[in-house]
């Protein structure tokens, strides 16, 4: 497995993990190729997106940070680091995520934040045990969702 850093170039690997998703029922908001592009790759408050890819390039899930500012649409503390973690269901318990959030945590120390928000809906069962496992405490339960926090303070 390699994790780097996304290019536009991934933008079809990763609509593609957002799809599988969405199929299996894990995901239900856009999921085409401009929307990965625009929302993770290209995104003008992004801090870091990686990929996981295998041998031959396929991409086996992402992670993406993004940079909280006043207004966001997630409803985060400007200034905190907001996460999102896809891993194609064929990929699922592998260790990618672990593996993403390494170099997600090293960018975000990079980035000097003190918190990294992440708010999974409550029927997200696997994202909401994957967050926990790699340090982020439960902060904040809204309607359908958990928001749990990474300290990097």
């Amino acid at each position: 497995m390699i994790i780097r850093p996304s290019t536009p170039s991934d933008a079809a690997g990763i609509s593609r993990v957002l799809i599988a998703l969405t199929d299996a029922g894990l995901r239900r908001t856009l999921s085409d190729t401009g929307f990965a592009l625009s929302n993770y790759i290209e995104n003008p408050n992004g801090i870091e997106c990686s990929v996981a890819t295998d041998a031959e390039g396929s991409i086996l899930g992402f992670q993406a940070l993004l940079m909280a500012v006043e207004g966001n649409q997630y409803g985060v503390t400007p200034g905190w680091g907001v996460i999102g973690t896809h891993i194609h269901p064929e990929a699922i318990r592998q260790g990618i995520g672990g593996k993403l959030f390494t170099a997600t945590r090293s960018a975000a120390v990079k980035a000097n934040l003190k918190h990294i928000d992440a708010t999974i809906q409550n029927y997200n069962t696997g994202g909401l045990a994957y967050y926990e496992s790699v340090g982020f405490r439960t902060y904040e339960t809204i309607e359908g969702a958990v928001r749990k926090v990474y300290d990097l303070s």
